[in-house]
């Protein structure tokens, strides 16, 4: 549930804006003053701040937008005033508001404004979890020969606001590469955002992309703010670009081409600067030939292509991989670190990975589940890399040998059930950032019931608690 804080030292205001925003599901808090309005940002940590510009007391709204920025920079914050003028609404845009209201405030400006507050700070969020992804803090892992030549590439075009077309199987780090670009060029303080394209439906990636107005369409119940919009003065990543189909292409490329977007149902251009990084993990060119990839398209994407190798390809790379996804896994779990025998990590180095460091991560996730504690022999890696899990030690003449496990009384099913949904749910959430919306859509399933799981199983999504 995004929560709003509104600091507004007229009560009428507080409690009215604060009833609109309840009706629509957001998690309300209020305070008079900037004082009181910075202790319960602390202690909140609210999505978005509706901030009053003119209030008595120690600290005006333009003081107190300065220290809201310094605690929390990633953190919306849209002004309020009835008495503002331009030189004290470029002020506060200049101090990083995303929005100036006017008062009388109308329902509908303030319920849009939250929304796109919003969905900005979870493009924040994104952003800061795909430079997580990128590292624990030396970026991309590995030195061999084709790493190295990777990184060469992203430092010389990383400077530039040259568009990209990063190319490779799934699983070998395309997203990651986008990252590092993002991070390393003059958009790197602006929000990074990523749109899958071949997760969004047909009819819908207009208004994804571009976004809508309210009743553009049936379900189109409120003002949206396209992925361009909440872009704009950074990065967009069109992950799997190849997989849109040729209406949406004609549409992609007229905004690239235009600078500007228009939203479904809208009536005006909204001008638009963004840098476009697109990968796949399809053959382009191949597509262009057959007709299902516009070729206008292609070569305004393709302007630096970037080849992202497979890891059959970077064998040398294995060791530190392992090392490093079995690093972030302690971290984020507290669990003891993996242990490794020179066997297995040779067993491991050996394997084709077919699905990539992708596959490998959860491999060594799994090592970690099942051996954790343990010295990892070469015999257990083949057992993970099989699927079967631990083996059992076998006994002369057959069968197995009696483990205490096996004489542990068997747990009831709905407890079973419930520590399996409950790691699932765990590791949705962790990889899609606290997105609950990007978890539901990983564990094919609507937000409202996953939201009703988490809360039967004592889950809570971050900011949720």
């Amino acid at each position: 549930m995004p929560s709003v804080l509104i600091v507004d030292d007229e009560p009428n205001l507080r409690r009215m804006v604060g009833a609109l925003l309840g009706a629509e599901g957001y998690e309300v808090r209020e305070a008079p003053d900037g004082l009181q309005g910075l202790a319960v940002a602390r202690e909140l940590d609210p999505d978005v701040v509706l901030l009053d510009l003119m209030m008595p007391g120690q600290l005006d709204g333009i003081a107190t937008l300065e220290r809201l920025r310094a605690d929390g920079p990633d953190r919306p914050v849209v002004m309020m005033s009835g008495r503002a003028g331009l030189t004290d609404a470029v002020r506060a845009a200049r101090l990083g508001a995303v929005n100036f209201l006017e008062k009388p405030l109308a329902p509908e400006t303030v319920l849009v404004a939250v929304q796109g507050a919003v969905e900005l700070r979870q493009a924040r969020r994104e952003t800061h979890q795909l430079r997580a992804d990128a590292g624990l803090a030396a970026g991309l892992v590995g030195e061999s020969a084709a790493m190295r030549r990777v990184r060469e590439e992203i430092a010389r075009v990383a400077p530039t606001d040259a568009r990209v077309l990063i190319t490779g199987e799934s699983g070998t780090g395309k997203e990651l590469a986008a990252a590092a670009i993002h991070g390393a060029g003059p958009r790197r303080t602006k929000t990074l955002v990523r749109v899958n394209c071949a997760a969004i439906p047909r009819d819908l990636v207009e208004s994804e992309m571009f976004g809508h107005e309210k009743g553009s369409f049936t379900g189109a119940t409120d003002r949206r703010i396209g992925k361009f919009e909440l872009a704009h003065g950074g990065t967009l990543f069109l992950d799997e670009v190849g997989d849109l189909g040729l209406e949406a292409q004609a549409k992609l490329l007229r905004a690239i081409e235009a600078r500007e977007v228009e939203r479904v149902g809208g009536t005006r251009p909204v001008p638009v600067d963004v840098r476009i990084i697109a990968a796949t993990n399809k053959d382009l060119a191949g597509a262009v030939s057959e007709g299902t990839f516009r070729e206008d398209l292609f070569f305004r994407l393709n302007v630096i292509p970037l080849a992202m190798p497979p890891l059959r390809e970077r064998r040398d790379d294995v060791p530190a991989l392992v090392r490093h996804h079995a690093e972030r896994y302690r971290q984020r779990t507290g669990r003891p670190a993996l242990r490794l025998s020179g066997e297995a990590m040779a067993a491991l180095a050996a394997h084709a990975w077919p699905g990539n460091v992708r596959e490998l991560a959860n491999i060594v996730e799994r090592l970690a589940i099942v051996y954790g504690g343990d010295e990892i022999g070469g015999a257990d890696v083949a057992s993970v890399l099989s699927g079967s899990g631990r083996p059992r030690p076998a006994v002369p003449g057959g069968g197995h040998v009696t483990t205490v496990a096996d004489e542990l009384p068997i747990e009831p099913l709905s407890d079973a059930l419930d520590a399996y949904e409950r790691q699932l749910i765990t590791r949705a959430l962790s990889a899609a950032g606290g997105n609950v919306a990007e978890a539901a859509r990983r564990l094919r399933t609507d937000r409202p019931n996953l939201y009703r799981r988490m809360r039967r199983l004592g889950l809570y999504a971050n900011g949720d608690e």
